[in-house]
């Protein structure tokens, strides 16, 4: 018979098919996973979506069955919305009474990180952090710098890599849809303006969450001398841009991020050929043909658990997250038992306990988490993705990550 935490949500839970009911003891906890399935990501949530349950299968069957513990976990569509995410959450904890959360991004973060605390509940990222969430004590773990981090990252390479001694040029695509969208601007910027001599925004220009045509914008960017164009928002935004740019018959690289990045975009135009001389910035494993333990892992995942995400940067994302959430359970189970897991319990794990690179699969480099910060804040480096010659490659690896100053 099992052995259910959340007693008085059991029934609700089995019919609601979350919950089955395992032979032998053992424990099942829920974790919430939060969804964009209407707004501006639903294009990219079949791979990050589709890598978290297989990893949650295989780590019933591999790893839990062995310690009595049993994860189980339902979606919830919150559109990229914070105020969905803070709608939603209330009923969330009343039908799941979740251990955990896998967050999706910036929304979650805005709502939640005041209530998590409170409710004693962690929250596991895929996305790079947030200045405004750069806080101590936190309850949101990012496995990953902000996206500011991993931005100047980028241009401080790119601008070795172009030579010469002057700033490089760039100019921001940005939006005040969200917060997640104004905060990676004003981490650039403070970088700019504290680095001079490294780097130059010659403009921000804000838009709509989806744009469809910003050729003036665009344009007037190129005017300016931008040497390239960042867009961490989505890819509405990159395709805008990129249509921009052939229309003007101008070739500026675009600077994206994970769940915007040179396939997902290059799908979204039509043809990741067209992404070609453009790049892509992220402090995890580039999804490449090149055998690794994280394709490994990905390979296996498919043959044995269904996976029918595709190998793409979204789908390391998830992985990536799912994988850390699950390890920290695991941690915590041997530490407390199998039946005492709870949210704060898993809290104390990950800023106790160091996650090394080959439990996570080399999807993410070693993971130490500090009371100082919700992302790693020493040891830093990022990878940079791009289309070279038609193909999707690894144009860097293991590009340190700059001190950034808080803003």
């Amino acid at each position: 018979m099992s052995v259910f935490k959340c007693a008085p949500i059991a029934a609700a839970a089995v019919a609601l098919g979350l919950l089955s009911a395992p032979a032998g003891a053992q424990t099942t906890y829920n974790i919430a996973s939060m969804a964009d399935f209407t707004g501006p990501y639903a294009d990219v949530m079949k791979d990050l979506l589709g890598s978290r349950r297989p990893t949650i299968e295989w780590w019933n069957a591999e790893v839990g069955q062995k310690l009595g513990v049993k994860v189980a976990f339902k979606d919830y569509d919150h559109r990229y919305d914070a105020a969905q995410v803070a709608s939603l959450w209330p009923g969330i904890k009343a039908e799941l009474n979740p251990v955990a959360v896998l967050g999706l991004g910036g929304p979650d973060v805005a709502a939640l990180q005041g209530r998590l605390p409170g409710d004693k509940v962690p929250m596991f990222m895929a996305t790079a952090g947030y200045g405004f969430a750069w806080k101590p004590d936190p309850w949101i773990f990012n496995q990953r710098p902000t996206y500011s981090h991993e931005a100047v990252a980028f241009f401080n390479w790119f601008r070795a890599k172009r030579g010469g001694s002057g700033p490089l040029k760039i100019a921001i695509i940005s939006s005040e849809a969200s917060p997640a969208y104004i905060d990676q601007q004003k981490g650039i910027e403070k970088y700019a303006k504290e680095n001079p001599d490294k780097l130059e925004v010659v403009e921000s220009v804000f838009t709509e969450v989806q744009p469809t045509d910003l050729t003036t914008q665009v344009n007037r960017l190129v005017r300016k001398g931008a040497e390239v164009i960042s867009i961490q928002t989505n890819t509405a935004a990159v395709v805008a841009v990129k249509r921009a740019l052939q229309a003007l018959g101008k070739n500026v690289p675009v600077l994206m991020s994970s769940h915007n990045g040179v396939l997902d975009s290059g799908r979204a135009l039509g043809d990741i050929k067209q992404m070609e001389g453009d790049f892509e910035v992220y402090a995890m494993s580039v999804p490449t043909d090149e055998k690794t333990p994280a394709r490994a892992f990905f390979d296996m995942l498919a043959a044995k658990h269904g996976m029918k995400a595709q190998w793409t940067v979204t789908a390391v994302q998830g992985l990536g997250q799912t994988v850390v959430a699950l390890r920290a359970i695991e941690a915590t189970a041997k530490r407390v038992g199998a039946d005492k897991i709870t949210g704060e319990a898993i809290r104390e794990t990950v800023l106790a306990t160091p996650i090394p690179a080959d439990q996570m699969f080399t999807i993410l480099p070693g993971l130490t988490f500090t009371k100082d910060a919700p992302f790693p804040v020493s040891g830093l480096t990022v990878s940079i993705g791009t289309i070279k010659d038609g193909k999707y490659a690894a144009a860097a690896k293991d590009v340190p990550v700059p001190t950034v100053n808080k803003w």
